[in-house]
């Protein structure tokens, strides 16, 4: 964990917990985790699989809610709110990368882009050509999902989540099934925007992830390793 003030720090979660329960059986997936991402870091979340990443990227998305604590973005609290208001929260200030999943497959990028544009609030298709230009997709960008690389998907999926230019990108193993030469492509890119002043957090086993990242934040067993 840094030391960050909440009114600075473009996320920021304070001792989550969270619980599931199957019958009897009672998993704690997360364990006092607290962590503060600034703006312009780019911050890897390690762990083997089970540690509770996924899990924390969804409560830190405003997704899933934490069972204890609470979690602020860009200021503002977004857990333990009402769906409707942490969804408008997540669309103004949240970009969402999975390592699937992220286009509707009847749409062309274009498209994707531009509904999540829409629903956010914004006016569709103003800056989708310059972003997807910067993702080196000017030329894919009336392709449709299932017509795209896998390099290109996770591009497309990266541009989907700037869409809205916000202030935190949350990544799950966006690169966990690309080779060596697209993963550095898409980290570049990753990096690019860190520097331009944008907050990131990884999710990922990689190593060339936990290389690239300015800081490396272990999960075992849901909690924080020291």
């Amino acid at each position: 964990m840094t030391s960050g003030d909440a009114d600075t720090a473009a996320l920021q979660a304070r001792t989550l917990y969270r619980f599931f329960r199957a019958g009897e059986e009672e998993t704690l997936a997360l364990r006092g985790v607290s962590l503060t991402l600034e703006p312009g870091e780019l911050v890897a979340v390690a762990g083997p699989s089970g540690s509770g990443k996924s899990t924390l990227l969804s409560c830190l998305a405003g997704i899933d809610e934490p069972d204890g604590g609470a979690v602020l973005v860009s200021g503002q609290r977004i857990s333990h709110r009402p769906e409707p208001i942490r969804a408008r929260l997540r669309a103004r200030h949240i970009g969402l990368l999975f390592q699937s999943g992220n286009l509707f497959e009847h749409l062309t990028v274009r498209q994707n882009v531009g509904l999540a544009q829409r629903l956010a609030g914004r006016r569709g298709g103003t800056d989708i050509g310059p972003l997807l230009d910067s993702m080196g997709l000017a030329r894919r960008a009336h392709a449709y999902p299932g017509q795209l690389s896998g390099g290109e998907s996770v591009r497309a999926g990266l541009a989907l989540a700037l869409a809205n230019d916000p202030a935190v990108l949350l990544a799950d193993e966006p690169t966990g099934e690309l080779d060596s030469v697209t993963e550095t492509q898409i980290l570049d890119l990753l990096l690019s925007r860190s520097r331009e002043g944008m907050a990131i957090l990884v999710a990922s086993h990689s190593p060339a992830v936990s290389a690239a990242a300015d800081r490396v934040i272990g999960l075992s067993d849901g909690e924080v390793l020291s």
